[in-house]
């Protein structure tokens, strides 16, 4: 089957190649090979999702502890995987997997960042750092510390059940200030732009596409002009996001300070107008529904 480039679906989120893609696609796309994908989920504290399957391809994004993901194929020590949350495409670490879960995900991490033990006893070396927002699935408790599927031990108070969420996204955002800016990056030691916005939302109970482009298009609803636009407010340019504050100052992890910072929108606008222009979209999010 012959398929136009056109309407070929979003790499980014659907796993496709000549010789290989994922069964969901059959009749969409031309492979030689049509598989479903078997589930797994990341057992490390992040893994780097690749482009490629070799260590110098560009991370596209980052998987954090506990998320679901659909494997199509294990060769050579890396894995290509469709992430479950977003639905992002990459190769990462085949050791930074995991089984899959027969339980669904209980809690969520509330701690900006937290250890995962092996015995629930904080003299314990740690055997990994899980981040803000990573599901986790609690099958157990032993006085202040949560076990977490057979992987150890975290600290109870740095957990939330699902259904109990933030309320305000731009808190969230706060909380990540001084973290470094990171291309692909989703976690509380290095992200960017538009994992910010996905994190923050996150951690609200909201499900938030992972790119800036993805969010642009479909994130909550189209405000008519920047004129009309109201602190909460997501700006977008091209390739880029940021929340809107009070007294026209924007929040936004960026290249230009290399951190999560806050500055004024006139200082990033003289700075950045000529090469990507004003602002083109504003969203806003229903930020009080919940999950």
């Amino acid at each position: 089957m012959s398929v136009a480039e056109t309407e070929r679906p979003d790499p980014r989120l659907n796993a496709y190649r000549t010789d290989l893609a994922d069964a969901r696609l059959e009749g969409r796309v031309s492979a030689a090979r049509f598989v479903a994908g078997a589930p797994s989920r990341v057992a490390t504290g992040t893994a780097s999702l690749r482009e490629a399957p070799v260590d110098e391809a560009r991370q596209g994004s980052e998987l954090l502890y506990g998320e679901r993901v659909a494997v199509f194929e294990r060769k050579r020590g890396w894995a290509w995987v469709r992430n479950e949350t977003d639905g992002y495409v990459g190769y990462l670490r085949e050791e930074a997997l995991g089984p899959a879960e027969s339980s669904a995900a209980t809690h969520r991490v509330i701690a900006l960042r937290s250890y995962l033990f092996d015995a629930p006893d904080l003299k314990t070396v740690p055997r990994a750092t899980v981040h803000l927002t990573s599901r986790v699935t609690v099958t157990d408790h032993h006085g202040d510390w949560a076990r977490v599927a057979d992987d150890g031990w975290l600290w109870a108070m740095h957990l939330a059940p699902l259904q109990e969420v933030e309320r305000d996204p731009v808190a969230v955002a706060r909380r990540f200030m001084g973290a470094p800016y990171a291309w692909g990056g989703r976690s509380t030691t290095g992200l960017d732009c538009s994992a910010l916005v996905q994190l923050a939302l996150a951690a609200c109970g909201v499900d938030c596409p992972r790119d800036s482009d993805m969010q642009e298009a479909s994130l909550g609803e189209k405000v008519a002009s920047l004129a009309d636009a109201r602190p909460g407010d997501l700006l977008y340019w091209p390739g880029h996001v940021a929340f809107l504050l009070e007294s026209d100052r924007i929040l936004h992890a960026n290249g230009h300070h290399m951190a999560v910072a806050e500055e004024l929108h006139d200082a990033f606008r003289a700075r950045n107008m000529a090469k990507i222009g004003d602002v083109r979209t504003v969203r806003r999010v229903d930020r009080l529904t919940g999950a």
